[in-house]
């Protein structure tokens, strides 16, 4: 059996190739899927999920809170603590799922309150079935969720990430046979139940079986309900934020624009989050040293600055040098590629992978801030001013969707991001996280600059060639990226990026001298 420290090094291997895996699996199957069901029923389905997807703030948080007070009770060794508080979550979970499943039933019921006239009237059956199962789905979860939780808390990263691998690959697998034979969106959201039925199972078996859990359901602490809420609160408030700005755009736009309208935005949007994962995927193993920095440095606030700013700028470079590329290249590539990827009828997920992916450059760069901001316990600016935003990002969105269609819902979204993280919460860094936002902007532009003549090679590709298919697009994009890499290797990047490009080279030839 693996060490804690073990776990989470091979878990987080896992995670990544998951998260590979995911990217590769979705990028292959999503073209099958959009045609097997055509383009409204496509919409229809995307639409279904993220209103169900909606409820699931029912949660308030709650998921984070186990672990924090399951490390307390674990690091006094009280295990009578530990089985009550398995059975208080679990009562309290099974009440959220409880009332989930009844505000979906609700809403399945009247459907019109929510879409009016964006359904057709053959769409509403569908949607009806559709929303049951998914509903189904969503309050299981909730109770479920506490078992994935306890082997979370365990450190046993490995069974949870290699579930989550069967998850990814087993779904299409599964699926992508049903709709060849002809089967639609109700059989894809049922393989969804099934396989997550299947992984609680797993979940369940392991937690009473490999690690001797129990569950007590009386005699708890007082206050301790108040006590995990105020912990959760501004957790619950983020998670709100979130829905608000990614899936409430597929609920307006069916409302006023039809399913067709959803499906388009949807494409682009799946595209976004492959670009979003990037990011998060390299600025999350820094977590654990950013609470120790901080923690570290607390009583010199000159020593903290320094420090933190290096480490915000030095992370936030790397991710940068990626997320231009990525971006840039969607500008390049990105119309031919949804054409042939997608199909025909998408070409405004064009604009709106443009408009989301440059609009979260800023926030995707500085991840690294957002850690410490949670590391100084000053979060909860974070919390209020996103709700705002997120605010006016619903009512704006609902005004430019009536005019616009799918171009003005995502400009709705765009404009939030680039306000709450752009300019408010630089602003808050600067003067609230010790952090020299100045700095660390003087430095990131220089990337930006640094790029520049790479990009003129990309215009010139996106002005001169015509692609016939996915194929041929292969050497250009290759072009391209080696352009982009000798323009920052000469103008962008410093001796200390250079090193980390050297590093893997250096080592290879040192094994083969070596050998």
């Amino acid at each position: 059996m693996l060490d804690s420290s073990g776990q989470r090094k091979l878990g987080s291997l896992i995670s990544y190739l998951q998260m590979g895996v995911g990217i590769i699996v979705s990028l292959l199957y999503t073209p099958f899927m959009i045609r097997a069901l055509g383009q409204s029923e496509y919409g229809l389905y995307n639409t279904v999920a993220s209103t169900i997807s909606m409820l699931s703030v029912l949660s308030l948080g709650f998921n984070s809170g186990y672990i924090r007070f399951y490390s307390r009770y674990k690091e006094k060794d009280d295990k009578q603590s530990i089985y009550k508080l398995n059975g208080l979550f679990l009562l309290i979970f099974t009440v959220i799922g409880i009332v989930a499943l009844l505000c979906g039933l609700f809403l399945m019921n009247h459907l019109d309150l929510i879409f009016k006239d964006g359904l057709t009237a053959a769409e509403y059956p569908t949607a009806r079935i559709l929303m049951l199962l998914l509903t189904i789905n969503l309050a299981l979860s909730f109770p479920m969720s506490v078992f994935s939780n306890i082997i979370s808390a365990n450190e046993r990263f490995v069974v949870l990430k290699l579930i989550g691998v069967l998850k990814t690959i087993g779904g299409p697998l599964v699926t992508l046979p049903l709709l060849l034979n002809g089967y639609r969106s109700v059989a894809v959201v049922l393989v969804t139940l099934l396989l997550s039925l299947f992984a609680d199972i797993l979940y369940v078996f392991y937690t009473f079986t490999a690690l001797k859990q129990k569950f007590l359901f009386h005699d708890y602490e007082k206050h301790i309900f108040f006590n995990i809420f105020a912990y959760t609160g501004f957790i619950a408030i983020n998670m709100i934020v979130d829905q608000i700005n990614w899936n409430i755009d597929k609920i307006i736009l069916t409302r006023y624009r039809g399913t067709i309208a959803v499906a388009v935005y949807s494409v682009g949007y799946t595209l976004y989050t492959y670009y979003q994962m990037l990011s998060t995927a390299i600025s999350g193993v820094f977590t654990p040293m950013i609470h120790r920095m901080v923690e570290q440095t607390k009583d010199d606030p000159e020593k903290q600055r320094s420090t933190l700013t290096g480490l915000f700028t030095r992370v936030g470079r790397i991710q940068l040098y990626i997320l231009v590329l990525v971006s840039s290249g969607l500008l390049f590539f990105g119309k031919p590629f949804i054409r042939f990827w997608a199909g025909d009828g998408y070409d405004d997920a064009y604009i709106v992978v443009l408009l989301l992916t440059i609009s979260a450059i800023v926030p995707l760069c500085q991840n690294v801030a957002l850690e410490i901001q949670r590391a100084m316990n000053k979060h909860r600016f974070r919390s209020f001013s996103y709700l705002i935003m997120a605010i006016i990002n619903l009512i704006s969105s609902i005004i430019l969707s009536k005019r616009f269609g799918v171009i003005g819902a995502t400009i709705g979204t765009a404009a939030s991001l680039i306000i709450a993280n752009g300019f408010i919460m630089n602003t808050y860094y600067q003067l609230h996280c010790n952090l020299d936002v100045l700095y660390f902007w003087k430095n990131a532009l220089r990337v930006i600059v640094g790029v520049l003549p790479a990009m003129l090679v990309g215009a010139a590709i996106q002005h001169f060639v015509r692609f016939s298919g996915m194929l041929q697009m292969v050497p250009w994009v290759c072009l391209y990226s080696a352009a982009y890499a000798v323009s920052a290797w000469f103008l962008s990047m410093n001796d200390y990026e250079k090193q980390l490009v050297k590093r893997p080279f250096k080592r290879i030839a040192k094994r083969r001298g070596d050998a």
